[in-house]
C-alpha cells in the first residue's frame, strides 16, 4: 500500500485559491482513475476535479464552502501495489502509517454518540405530556372569542391562537386582525409553523453575495427610469420573424442590444470599467455585453463578445448558446468574464421598474422591463400602445446623471423609430 497526495492543480491564470462547492467522495470511499473527486469554484468558473489514480480516499481537505490554496492537498488516496506510489515508497509508507491510528482513535468516540441517543430519547416523552393540554386550553379560550367561522378556520390553518389576537375595532376578530397579528410580532403555533433551517451559503450563492456586497460598498449607485413606446419595434420584429427561414426566432433582446451598441458610440463613458485603486477609467471600443442569466446555481453573467459587430440573428444564436451553457454548467471561464457593460432583464416577470446593482468594475447596468399594452395619448387621441420601462444604474463617480439621462433618451429615440437602429 502507498499514499498518493493529490494537490489542487493550477486551474486558471492568476487563480490563487478555490472554494469547495461539492464533494463527490468521502473518507473511506473507493475511487477509480478519472473518477470525480470534487467541484471547485474560482472567481470565473466551476471546475471538476478528477482522480489521477485508483484507490481509497483516506483524507479530504475540508468541508463544502471551505477555500483552499492552489498547490495544497485536496485529497489523500491509498493506492494498491507499486503504481504511482512506487517512486516515493518510503515517504508514503511513513505518511500512511498514522492513518489507522487516526481511524482507531476516532472509533472509540462512536459509543458515546450511541449512548447519547437513548439519553435524548426521554426528551420527546417529557415534551409530549406538556404539549397535550395546550390545545385544550387554546380551544377553550378561543371559543370565548367572537369571530366568524371563516376567520376561525383561517386561524386554525395558520396555527394562530385566537385568544391572543386583539381586535382593532369592537370585540369581533376579523381577517385584518389576523394579518396584523402575524405582521407585528405574533407567532404561529402547531402544524402551521415551518421548522427553522440553517443553510450554509457556499458556491455560486456565496460568490454572488460577495460581489453584490462589494459593488454596493464601493459604488455610489443612482438609477434612472424611462418609459419607451416599443410598438414599432415589436411590429418590425414580427415581420422579421415571419421571414426568418431557418434562422432562430428573434426576441426583443437582440434588437435592444443592437440599439444599445449603436447609441454607445456617442456615450463611450458608459461602456467602461473603473479601477478605483489606480483611479483609471478604461473606455472600450468593443461592446462585450454581459447578459445576466438565472440558473439553478444562481445568477451568472455570460458575455456576448463584440456585440456591436454582430447581426441581430447572430446575437439571437449566441445568446441562446451562452444561456444554455450557463444553465447546464458548461460555460467556460472566458465566457463568464471580461464584460464591459451588463444587461439584466426579468423577462416575463416584468415589473414596473428595477434598480439593478452594477457588475463591478463596470460603471453601468441596463434593465429593460416587461412589455405591456397600455392606453396612451397620441396626437390627442387615446390609443393602445406597447410600452416598456427601461432602467439604468450608473456609477456616479464616473457617470453624471445628465449623461445617463441623455443616453437613455437617445436610446429611446432609436427604439421608438427602429429604422435608426440599422441605419448608419
Amino acid at each position: 500500500m502507498a499514499t498518493f497526495t493529490f494537490n489542487l492543480p493550477d486551474i486558471g491564470e492568476g487563480i490563487a485559491e478555490a472554494e469547495i462547492v461539492a464533494w463527490h467522495v468521502k473518507v473511506g470511499d473507493r475511487i477509480e482513475e478519472d473518477g470525480r473527486i470534487a467541484d471547485m469554484m474560482t472567481d470565473k468558473a466551476t471546475v471538476e476535479m478528477e482522480s489521477p489514480v485508483s484507490g481509497v480516499i483516506r483524507k479530504i481537505a475540508g468541508a463544502e464552502g471551505d477555500v483552499i490554496a492552489i498547490g495544497s492537498m485536496l485529497v489523500e488516496i491509498e493506492t494498491e501495489g507499486e503504481g504511482e506510489g512506487s517512486g516515493a515508497s518510503d515517504a508514503p509508507a511513513t505518511a500512511a502509517a498514522p492513518e489507522p491510528e487516526v481511524i482507531e482513535a476516532e472509533t472509540p468516540k462512536a459509543p458515546p454518540v450511541e449512548v447519547a441517543v437513548p439519553a435524548a430519547a426521554p426528551a420527546p416523552a417529557q415534551v409530549a405530556p406538556k404539549a397535550a393540554p395546550a390545545p385544550a386550553v387554546v380551544e377553550a379560550d378561543a371559543a370565548k372569542v367572537l369571530a366568524s367561522p371563516v376567520v376561525r378556520q383561517r386561524a386554525r390553518d395558520l396555527g394562530i391562537d385566537l385568544a391572543k389576537v386583539r381586535p382593532a375595532e369592537g370585540a369581533r376578530i376579523r381577517h385584518a386582525d389576523l394579518d396584523a397579528y402575524l405582521n407585528y410580532g405574533g407567532t404561529r403555533a402547531g402544524p402551521g409553523r415551518a421548522a427553522d433551517e440553517d443553510i450554509r451559503v457556499i458556491g455560486m450563492r456565496k460568490r454572488i453575495a460577495q460581489n453584490m456586497a462589494e459593488s454596493k460598498r464601493h459604488i455610489p449607485h443612482f438609477t434612472y427610469v424611462e418609459e419607451i413606446d416599443v410598438t414599432k419595434m415589436e411590429d418590425m420584429r414580427t415581420e422579421m420573424n415571419a421571414g426568418r427561414g431557418d434562422r432562430p426566432k428573434l426576441t426583443a433582446l437582440p434588437i435592444l442590444i443592437a440599439a444599445i451598441c449603436k447609441t454607445l458610440r456617442d456615450y463611450p463613458m458608459l461602456n467602461a470599467r473603473y479601477d478605483d485603486e489606480a483611479n483609471v477609467v478604461t473606455r472600450f471600443g468593443a461592446v462585450h455585453l454581459g447578459i445576466a442569466t438565472q440558473t439553478d446555481a444562481g445568477l451568472m453573467v455570460p458575455v456576448l463578445r463584440g456585440a456591436e459587430s454582430l447581426s441581430v440573428w447572430d446575437m439571437a444564436s449566441e445568446i441562446a448558446r451562452l444561456a444554455d451553457a450557463a444553465r447546464s454548467g458548461k460555460a467556460k471561464s472566458e465566457e463568464l468574464s471580461g464584460s464591459t457593460l451588463t444587461l439584466t432583464s426579468l423577462g416575463p416577470l416584468g415589473g414596473i421598474a428595477t434598480t439593478p446593482v452594477i457588475n463591478r468594475p463596470e460603471v453601468a447596468i441596463i434593465g429593460p422591463n416587461k412589455i405591456v399594452e397600455r392606453p396612451m395619448v397620441v396626437d390627442g387621441a387615446i390609443v393602445i400602445r406597447k410600452m416598456m420601462n427601461l432602467s439604468i444604474s450608473c456609477d456616479h463617480r464616473v457617470v453624471d446623471g445628465y449623461d445617463a439621462a441623455s443616453f437613455v433618451q437617445a436610446l429611446k429615440r432609436r427604439i421608438e423609430m427602429p429604422i435608426y437602429i440599422f441605419a448608419d
